[in-house]
């Protein structure tokens, strides 16, 4: 049996996908929570794959779910659990006053509450257990730097870096406490350097710099992106530094 249990939100594509592959790959119990699962994603010999259709846009309905569902395993299977949030949404780039209310909300929920939910309902159900026990929460330099544009994903992201912060001080507290890092992957080829390439330059100053980095080859595949994540959280001295960046290796 699978002895180590991989969940990472977000898993349908980019470098969630990428990640859950790696890991399926390696024989993990994984399982994904993304709002369509992919039929094409399947385990190898050795692995264990579960898919769920969930829409974070509704964490709470997702925490709750994911809590029972820790709690009804058999937590001597496992020798390591960790939990990836990836999943975000990106909002059309520009000011603030612009945004669709509907769809701030949502990206809002999805990139920061729901990984808040569901990292307190993973710790909490697996608090008792022997495993090793990591949170990875996935960021952005944006959630460090401010970006003309981009002021709701730079908010998610930097919610993200300092409840990691917080998190792993509480953590450090207990006997057998969840190493976190939220961690920058870097430039990565995905559905959301398209959007920003595309976006209208009267309200995303910054688009030439995108466009730049995709003529001049400098994006990271999601696979390449996903071997540099995992090889991160993979490092002895995961949890050392709460707030990461894979360019800083």
């Amino acid at each position: 049996m699978p002895n180590h249990l991989t969940l990472i939100t977000g898993a349908s594509r980019g470098l969630g996908r990428a990640m859950a592959v790696q890991r399926l790959r390696e024989g993990h119990h994984v399982l994904t929570l993304a709002r369509r699962p992919d039929a094409a994603l399947a385990a190898p010999d050795g692995g264990l794959l579960e898919q769920w259709s969930v829409d974070l846009g509704d964490p709470l309905d997702a925490a709750r779910r994911l809590e029972h569902w820790l709690g009804a395993l058999d937590a001597h299977r496992f020798a390591s659990a960790t939990l990836i949030n990836n999943a975000a949404l990106l909002t059309p780039p520009g000011p603030i006053g612009a945004a669709d209310a509907a769809a701030l909300s949502a990206a809002l929920r999805v990139g920061l509450e729901a990984p808040v939910l569901l990292t307190r309902a993973f710790v909490h159900a697996t608090d008792g257990w022997a495993a090793q026990r990591k949170v990875l929460n996935v960021s952005s330099g944006l959630g460090r730097f401010a970006m003309a544009g981009s002021a709701p994903y730079c908010a998610v992201k930097a919610g993200l870096d300092h409840f990691s912060r917080a998190l792993a001080l509480d953590e450090a507290l207990k006997a057998n406490g969840a190493r976190v890092v939220s961690l920058a992957p870097g430039v990565i080829d995905t559905d959301m350097q398209v959007q920003l390439r595309g976006a209208d330059p009267g309200v995303f100053p910054d688009r030439e710099r995108f466009a730049q980095l995709k003529a001049g080859g400098q994006l990271a595949s999601p696979e390449a992106a996903a071997a540099r994540v995992l090889a991160w959280l993979d490092r002895a001295d995961f949890g050392a530094q709460p707030v990461a960046d894979v360019r800083d290796a």
